[in-house]
């Protein structure tokens, strides 16, 4: 009877302690996406604050995005930095010191001087430290990960883990509530000239409160041990990347699992939100809280897949994310055009826009030149698809519906298209509010699937001695390159086409190719010990 309750008080002790892991560990990952991503949730308004007017709105829009992909560039470096840091003196001290970084650079953003104030020096400091938000990012989730998994048992290891995979969410739906909150608050002119900065000076509450959280947790058990008995790597990194055996599988999974995490994953939250406010000119204050609320929805639906995944195996769950994403994609994105904004997929479908021309580009860093160049932004910033067709004639043609019109005359062409009823912006009364949640939902409980069981999954591929130097690399390059740069990827493949779904062939393909090299190269891990 002692024995057993020994026992039982032990189990309640573990217990005890694994939620204290699981909350301090999540709380701080999650203020670490918040301010990662709460620059991506402002992109539309700092582009014009950040890059000279004369780019042209497509140009500058791109060239936002291209900036939220420098915070991407060098995750993975700080991947190899903390990673080998971690694997040497420990997670915990580990991921507090990145946690340090993030919090001083988000919050120096807020600081920063705008292009008309400072010029070019503008945006080359928002480069720089968007490329220290990544570095420190880079650090933050193998550490995060692999430190709740060793705390974990083996049958709920997914379940734990999938705690820190909702961080990512929780991130961004926090960047989307304190944005809106501070957009209603305070006016338009207000918001861009000076409220912009509050998200970003934000994060110096959330750092305190992480820091303090965080200083209260113990280190991995299971990296105690191996420091004890003196079996942890004195070169991680070299052991990781340059011995076979260990680089075949960063490579597998990274080509197999996690690139088409990252591309469901950025595909089903930001791109979605980009679609509605860009393309479909949603008002971006309800599209916020239209995506927020099926962010909301679908936070359960992580712990959810966590725990399928612990019963039926990890691969499986995530190959099914990648199915899902391969058919159902354009339909999805069709169908938020159709509740979303039906004057315009009417207008589509009526009257067709064709631009005839001799040559034509799309300027990607350049303002448009040639009058062409003028009408493909014009039609792209107005989220109104076009076909451009090109043959050897001298001059600018636009064709919308029956109606053709020489030469680039804007005002005709605006005329034209409100005689077709293209709508400048989507109608709030034709908006099925119902029916664009349940897509969004869809959308991210795709996510749900592909990305709860990848942290377990990553972890109880690779041995302790080097396991946050080798699991860090593959998620890095799989969510930031591979993942968020479909956000750049995707708009220029859509803008250039002039077709507003073909970006989606791009996560489409890269969730087609982890389908494939997932099913033939990856093995399953879900009964796998990592205490070794």
């Amino acid at each position: 009877m002692t024995n057993s309750a020994n026992l039982a008080g032990d189990t309640k002790i573990m217990e005890s302690e694994l939620r204290k892991v699981i909350f301090g560990s999540s709380l701080g990952t999650a203020f670490e996406w918040y301010d990662f991503f709460v620059f991506a949730t402002l992109a539309t308004t700092m582009g014009p604050l950040f890059f000279s007017k004369s780019l042209g709105e497509t140009a500058t829009f791109l060239a936002t995005i291209a900036t939220y992909g420098a915070g991407l560039i060098l995750r993975p470096f700080g991947s190899l930095l903390f990673g080998r840091m971690g694997d040497l003196i420990g997670r915990k001290r580990t991921f507090m010191l990145t946690m340090s970084l993030m919090g001083i650079s988000t919050a120096s953003i807020g600081l920063l001087p705008t292009y008309a104030v400072a010029g070019i020096i503008a945006p080359i400091m928002l480069v720089t430290l968007r490329c220290l938000q990544g570095l420190a990012l880079g650090g933050e989730y193998g550490g995060a990960a692999t430190y709740v998994a060793e705390h974990a048992k083996t049958g709920s290891r997914a379940y734990a883990t999938s705690w820190i995979q909702i961080c990512a969410t929780l991130g961004f739906l926090l960047s989307l509530m304190v944005v809106l909150f501070f957009q209603t608050l305070l006016s338009d002119t207000q918001f861009k000239t000076w409220g912009w900065r509050i998200p970003f000076l934000i994060s110096i509450l959330l750092f305190g409160v992480s820091l303090y959280v965080r200083s209260k947790l113990s280190e991995s058990p299971i990296f105690l041990e191996m420091q004890v008995a003196g079996k942890l790597s004195t070169a991680p990194v070299r052991e990781s990347f340059l011995e076979w055996s260990n680089l075949r599988i960063i490579l597998s999974s990274l080509f197999g699992a996690v690139a088409g995490v990252g591309i469901i994953w950025y595909t089903g939250q930001f791109y979605a939100l980009f679609f509605l406010t860009k393309t479909l000119k949603v008002d971006t204050t309800l599209a916020f809280i239209l995506i927020g609320i099926a962010l909301t929805l679908a936070i359960p639906c992580y712990l959810l897949a966590g725990k399928l995944s612990d019963r039926f195996g990890r691969k499986r769950i995530m190959m099914l994310a990648f199915v899902l994403a391969i058919f159902t994609y354009i339909p999805i994105f069709k169908a938020l055009t159709h509740y979303a904004n039906p004057a315009l997929e009417k207008a589509i479908a009526e009257s067709p826009v064709t631009i005839t021309s001799d040559k034509c580009s799309v300027p990607i860093f350049s303002a448009p030149v040639s009058a062409c160049e003028k009408m493909r932004d014009f039609f792209n910033s107005a989220g109104i698809p076009h076909t451009l067709h090109i043959i050897p004639v001298s001059g600018l043609s636009v064709q919308i519906g029956t109606t053709y019109i020489e030469g680039g005359e804007l005002e005709k062409i605006k005329a034209a298209l409100s005689v077709a009823h293209y709508p400048a912006k989507a109608d709030v009364t034709m908006i099925n509010r119902p029916m664009v949640v349940l897509l969004l939902f869809i959308l991210v409980f795709n996510v749900c699937l592909a990305y709860a069981p990848i942290a377990a999954y990553l972890v109880e591929l690779f041995p302790t001695r080097i396991r946050y130097s080798s699991i860090s690399m593959p998620y890095h390059i799989g969510t930031g390159y591979f993942g968020g740069f479909m956000l750049y990827f995707s708009t220029l493949i859509s803008t250039s086409t002039g077709d507003i779904y073909s970006g989606l062939y791009y996560p489409i393909a890269i969730a087609m190719m982890s389908l494939i090299v997932g099913i033939c190269l990856l093995p399953e891990t879900k009964d796998r010990e990592i205490n070794y």
